[in-house]
């Protein structure tokens, strides 16, 4: 058992109410600690995905309580992956706030900051169904702070939206966790999988009930077609820093998913056979489909962004959909390209923001900084885009390879190829007018526009700076995704370090 798997979630559970208590009016003191938190929370998320890289499982026993009964922390190369992304990517929207002075717009920006890092690494790292559910409640709070930081109606009225709509999802895995507990008796995912193979053929209709429950429940968080209402608004109206560490909150749903479906409901299993694989496809190519079309028909950037996540992820689900290993593979290499290219393109349109009346796709003077905004721009749209060469392209290409066995393969080539040209036409359009027809209706004799600090072009630099190099070493990510999702679809390991023995299901003494 290793100590080090709890502290991706106890050193921002720990720096929170820290800065809340002892750092509430000194804003520097709150960056200085906000930081090195997340400094250190890479350090750790790196020594975690080293350890794990070679197929080791790591565990952690809260209270050395054996599971099923105890709370159980397990590390594998998937959350081990998704909890170094995470990492990364808060530090670069960590810099983009402090840098343009977001995290002093509103109190407690670097509080609620640290408790959303809690959140999301808890969900990465549980063993457990329950506990799952508890740190999507501590996502949606947090998150829900994030959201209307500084204030405004429209931010208010998306964040209310935001809120009912997850606490819909929040009642749906209640009501999944208590017909998989009335039906198994456990909620532990390793023992889940140990005794969901022992359930009659009769007796399947309730754990049926459940699988399906918890895969509208991780739609919503993945905001997949037609369960996406929510994410437009949201995202658009969140504070710019916001909605780039939002980014990955889809993907926790992915992550999900992935997680639940390979190990506790597995493609093979009898119980719910063909549950997923006849759902989640079409809803994955109406995700993909609506939201490039939404790139297209957008009239503000920031709602163009916005639908840009929605049609990423549905290139995600088209991969996790298939549900083979060349499938989760593909969607784990494109999971971090979009991730992170969402994450840029959201701060890029909020140094475009600071410099526009609004961001209504309408020819306006010229925005401050524009070269190099615009600059970057153009590789975050190529990259959203799929264009070549950055890692859109070869992911995309990884999927569509993916796919080529599946039973709607030309419905799945045929939309990923034309999302893309719409995609590319509406990412255009848009660079067209903000940056183009901008420079040729400007006034020539108007006061210049402040330029950025610079420490929001390192964030953004660092950002696109990252998908370089998931471009450049491809071949070792995708090596690297291979190898994750075999280790998914031979869970026995897993099992057997949660459990303590191969295939083994728990009784109360054995748990004592």
């Amino acid at each position: 058992m290793t100590h080090w798997l709890i502290a991706p979630i106890v050193l921002p559970a720990m720096l929170a109410p820290f800065i809340v208590l002892a750092a509430r009016y000194h804003i520097g003191i709150q960056r200085v600690f906000s930081l090195v938190g997340v400094l250190a929370l890479i350090c750790i998320a790196m020594g975690l995905a080293w350890s794990a890289s070679d197929g080791t499982i790591l565990l952690y026993q809260l209270g050395d309580w054996a599971a099923p009964f105890g709370i159980v922390l397990v590390g594998d190369m998937l959350s081990t992956l998704m909890v170094l992304l995470t990492a990364v990517l808060a530090l670069f929207v960590l810099l983009y706030a402090i840098g343009s002075g977001w995290d002093d717009r509103g109190p407690h920006f670097h509080a609620l900051f640290q408790f959303q890092l809690m959140g999301i690494m808890g969900a990465f790292l549980t063993g457990d169904l329950f506990n799952l559910f508890v740190f999507f409640e501590v996502l949606l709070i947090a998150s829900y702070g994030l959201m209307i930081h500084a204030g405004g109606n429209s931010r208010l009225k998306a964040g209310v939206q935001y809120v009912l709509f997850n606490l819909l999802g929040s009642t749906l895995f209640l009501f999944a966790l208590g017909a998989i507990y009335a039906e198994t008796g456990t909620l532990n995912m390793a023992d889940l999988a140990v005794r969901g193979t022992l359930i009659a053929p009769e007796a399947t209709v309730g754990i049926r009930v459940a699988a399906v429950l918890l895969l509208l429940v991780f739609a919503i968080k993945a905001a997949l077609v037609p369960l996406h209402f929510w994410l437009p608004s949201s995202y658009a109206e969140a504070p710019g820093p916001v909605a780039a560490l939002f980014a990955i909150m889809t993907k926790v749903g992915a992550y999900a998913i992935i997680r639940v479906y390979t190990l506790v409901f597995p493609p093979q299993l009898e119980a719910t056979t063909g549950l997923h694989g006849v759902w989640l496809l079409p809803a994955a190519l109406a995700s993909l489909a609506l939201g490039m079309i939404g790139v297209l028909a957008a009239k503000k950037l920031d709602r163009l962004v916005a639908f840009s996540v929605i049609g990423s992820m549905g290139m995600v689900m088209i991969a996790v959909s298939l549900f083979t290993p060349e499938g989760i593979a593909a969607a784990l290499y494109y999971i971090v390209h979009s991730t992170l290219a969402g994450a840029a393109l959201f701060l890029i349109v909020d140094l475009i923001k600071s410099s526009r009346a609004s961001l209504g796709l309408t020819a306006m003077p010229v925005v401050a900084g524009a070269t190099l905004t615009g600059s970057l721009f153009f590789v975050g749209a190529i990259a959203m885009a799929g264009l070549p060469p950055m890692s859109g392209f070869l992911g995309k290409l990884i999927i569509l390879d993916a796919a080529r066995d599946s039973a709607l393969a030309v419905w799945v080539w045929t939309i990923i190829l034309c999302s893309s040209l719409v995609a590319i036409v509406g990412f255009g359009r848009a660079g067209s007018v903000v940056f183009w027809k901008a420079t040729s209706n400007a006034v020539p004799d108007e006061t210049p526009l402040p330029i950025p600090h610079p420490l929001s072009f390192v964030a953004i630099g660092g950002l696109i700076a990252l998908l370089a190099a998931h471009t450049v070493f491809g071949g070792y990510a995708h090596a690297y995704a291979i190898a994750t999702a075999d280790q998914l679809f031979a869970p026995e390991p897993y099992i057997s370090a949660v459990l303590g023995t191969p295939g083994k299901l728990s009784t109360p003494m054995e748990g004592h």
